[in-house]
């Protein structure tokens, strides 16, 4: 029962979706979607696929299909209605029959398809009939626009002697057409420029090696290639591409002397290194593939080397031993030029090698002596009489004319006065005698000048060796310090003991070590000769006693294995030490240092407690002093110190103000000699000033005024020297500008001609210019 209610209730929703409101801008897929869990809906429309083709031109809008409802019973009662790209633009649609025009020409590489809506609605009720649905109108393709070949023009670059077919490079052309529909973008290519050496695949575009080619022939080619589209049929459209090929060079060319023969020449004193001339082997080749290294037979190479300049690919012959005119005047020499890469594609085709022939001349030059040696070895016993023949150099000239030799020594500073040389001869002998000691071997240079050319000189070294004489005798190899402790016991070493000997030994040095016998500590100490070039002391007793004997000197005999052997006396100092059995190096040192004073342990103490006294004395006289220094000069206050008092109550006494009186002499011993005490005269005083300001110098009062102050100053010891009083009340004379005081003048300054201050010069302009301005005014 529920299952039928059900159902009922499914059939009526159907039957009025139709006229629901809420449904009628619903789209089509929105109502399918809704629909589907319910019922399938059957579609409604009914079209097949449209198409419209492009470029088309006509006065009359074109029909390319219809829009129907299956609803339609075609009387009139639904409408359609279009919407989407190019709706009313482009398309449009007659509203009663759903047929749909095309009102403008198209464009498929613009836009190839328009997506578009229709809609079907009850012209009674305006409610839709059917679900809206979206449809597309394809523009279809028609051949109008050109191949293009967007990536030219080309550049490629292939190896000369390419075998035929070898790919050089593709091109590729592009056609907006619509590939997927007819023959509009399918290209076709082909050759218009480039045979018979080249060749394209029509349908790829790739080009391709017909021959081989030499690039010493032609290296570059221009190949032209076309493409059609429509497969190349009467009426396609077509474009062309230039392809620049280059044939890149490989080495296939050996290289090749331009001359077979070349002449040189180069002097006899050319130095080693001379550049004697230049060969060019020519490669027709470029780059690597050019380059080539020169070299000489084996039977120049000794004499001649040769170079190859990579710049220019020349060969330079350089001089690698001096030549000789007089020995050998001419030189055949073969140069053999070689590529330096070789392709072994082409090594059948023959060796990449040339050959040329060099004949060089030797030319003639007047030479320099010539030694015999470079370098001379001589020897000569050390300590041989001066004059003795050490050797001789010979030296000749090696020109045809054998010109006179003279030889010389180029002296130096240690060399000085040690040997000479016979200019003639060339015999070097010592002028004193060597010491092998001193020098072993001693280097000489002589020179060897020509007599009829003295600019050709040539030098020789000589080198002389002092052969060694046994006349040093063997001795210590330092100043040994030893020491042996009082309480020493028989047979204890206390020394080990070598030699030195300036001579050289040919056999190696054997020294033997005793005791001289005269030697009267022989009983204290032994020496034991080890066998190997040292020996050891021993003590002979045990105990020793350093108030009967501090010191013992032992004569140590050394005799070498010269021929004659010598012998020498080596004096080895023992200092007795205050130690057990142990030595104390630092204090034996102490012990024998206080020994060499004659001073005690106790003495030293005394010593050095004396000049710690003396050192702190002397610091507290420093101090003391130094605390002195910081008391203040004067013993009074600082209250007491008098002041310059200087009082101006009348004008100034001008040049000889400075002559009112020497304040030196106020300070002079010979008036400080008595002291009284000190007046209190202040009141006296200042009733003098008021009585001298009215009198002159000459006045009793004002000298009694001066006087009592002199004596003042002179009875106080603790007054400064600046500490004055200087009163000036009359005029001063010595100025040359004269008085410039009213005091005493019984006229005005109306009366007075001030004129002659504009004779006083720059320094009184400006008060010369206040005077007469006031002179002026006054008139």
């Amino acid at each position: 029962m529920n299952s039928s209610v059900l159902l009922c209730l499914i059939v009526m929703l159907v039957q009025l979706w139709p006229c629901s409101p809420s449904m009628q801008n619903s789209s089509a897929q929105n109502t399918a979607r809704s629909f589907t869990p319910v019922r399938r809906v059957k579609r409604g429309w009914l079209w097949e696929p449209l198409f419209a083709t492009e470029e088309q031109i006509s006065p009359d809008p074109v029909y390319i299909g219809q829009l129907k409802s299956d609803l339609d019973k075609e009387d009139g009662n639904l409408e359609y209605i279009l919407s989407g790209e190019g709706a009313g633009s482009f398309f449009y649609i007659e509203k009663y029959t759903g047929k749909i025009y095309v009102k403008q020409k198209l464009d498929r590489e613009k836009k190839p398809f328009y997506i578009l809506t229709a809609k079907a609605i009850n012209r009674s009720t305006q409610l839709p009939v059917e679900p809206d649905s979206e449809f597309i109108i394809k523009v279809r393709d028609i051949n109008d626009n050109e191949p293009q070949f967007l990536d030219g023009p080309y550049v490629a670059a292939v190896p000369e002697m390419s075998p035929e077919g070898t790919s050089v490079t593709q091109v590729t052309a592009t056609d907006a057409d619509d590939p997927s529909y007819g023959n509009s973008a399918r290209l076709l290519y082909s050759l218009v420029e480039g045979q018979p050496y080249f060749s394209v695949e029509p349908t790829t575009g790739v080009i391709r090696m017909a021959s081989q080619m030499d690039r010493e022939t032609k290296d570059q080619y221009l190949v032209i290639i076309q493409a059609k589209d429509m497969v190349g049929q009467p009426g396609a459209f077509s474009a062309t591409a230039t392809v620049t090929i280059n044939l890149s060079d490989i080495n296939d060319n050996p290289p090749e002397f331009q001359q077979r023969l070349y002449y040189m020449s180069v002097s006899e004193e050319a130095p080693v290194g001379t550049t004697v001339g230049k060969v060019f082997a020519e490669d027709r080749d470029i780059g690597d593939n050019a380059a080539m290294d020169y070299f000489i037979d084996a039977d120049s190479s000794d004499v001649f080397n040769i170079i190859t300049n990579d710049e220019t690919q020349e060969g330079i012959i350089l001089l690698k031993k001096r030549v000789d005119y007089e020995s050998k005047s001419r030189y055949t020499i073969q140069v053999k030029a070689v590529n330096r890469y070789i392709d072994e594609r082409f090594l059948k085709e023959g060796p990449f090698e040339d050959t040329t022939i060099v004949k060089i001349n030797v030319e003639d030059a007047d030479e320099p002596p010539l030694f015999t040696l470079e370098n001379y070895v001589m020897e000569i016993v050390e300590g041989a009489m001066r004059g003795a023949l050490v050797g001789a150099v010979t030296a000749r000239d090696p020109d045809d004319d054998e010109s006179p030799v003279r030889y010389s020594i180029v002296h130096s500073s240690h060399l000085k006065g040690l040997f000479s040389i016979n200019e003639h001869n060339g015999a070097i002998i010592t002028t004193e005698p060597l010491d092998r000691e001193i020098a072993s071997w001693h280097n000489i240079t002589v020179t060897a000048t020509e007599t009829r050319n003295p600019e050709k000189i040539s030098e020789a070294n000589v080198y002389v060796q002092v052969l060694d004489v046994n006349d040093n005798a063997p001795e210590f190899p330092k100043n040994y310090e030893t020491f042996v402790c009082e309480n020493a016991v028989s047979g204890q070493l206390i020394q080990s003991i070598s030699a030195v000997d300036k001579d050289d030994s040919a056999e190696g040095h054997r020294f033997y070590f005793s005791l001289a016998q005269e030697d009267s500590n022989s009983s204290h100490f032994t020496v034991k000769d080890n066998q190997d070039n040292t020996a050891g002391i021993f003590t002979g007793k045990s105990g020793f006693s350093r108030q009967e004997q501090f010191f013992f000197y032992l004569p140590i005999l050394i005799q070498d294995n010269g021929t004659p052997p010598l012998t020498s006396t080596n004096t080895l100092t023992v200092t007795l030490c205050d130690c057990d059995t142990e030595v104390n190096t630092f204090y034996c040192r102490y012990g024998a240092f206080m020994y060499s004073l004659g001073l005690s342990t106790e003495a030293l103490v005394a010593v050095l407690a004396c000049i710690l006294i003396f050192l702190v004395f002397f610091l507290a006289i420093v101090t003391i002093r130094q605390q002195q220094q910081k008391k203040p000069p004067f013993s009074e206050k600082m209250e007491d110190f008098r002041e310059n008092i200087v009082s101006y109550d009348d004008e100034g006494g001008g040049e000889e103000d400075t002559e009112a009186f020497d304040i030196s002499a106020l300070r002079t011993r010979a008036v400080m000699r008595t002291h009284k005490p000190r007046k209190k005269v202040t009141s006296e005083i200042q009733s003098l000033y008021r009585q001298s300001l009215q009198v002159g110098p000459d006045s009793a009062i004002f000298r009694e005024f001066i006087s009592e102050k002199l004596k003042e100053a002179n009875t106080d010891p603790s007054v400064p020297p600046y500490d004055s009083l200087q009163t000036y009340a009359f005029e001063g004379t010595g100025s040359l500008a004269g008085s410039l005081s009213s005091l005493g003048s019984n006229t005005s300054d109306m009366d007075q001609s001030y004129d002659y201050l504009a004779d006083w010069g720059p320094h009184f302009k400006q008060l010369a210019g206040m005077y007469s301005s006031h002179r002026t005014v006054g008139d």
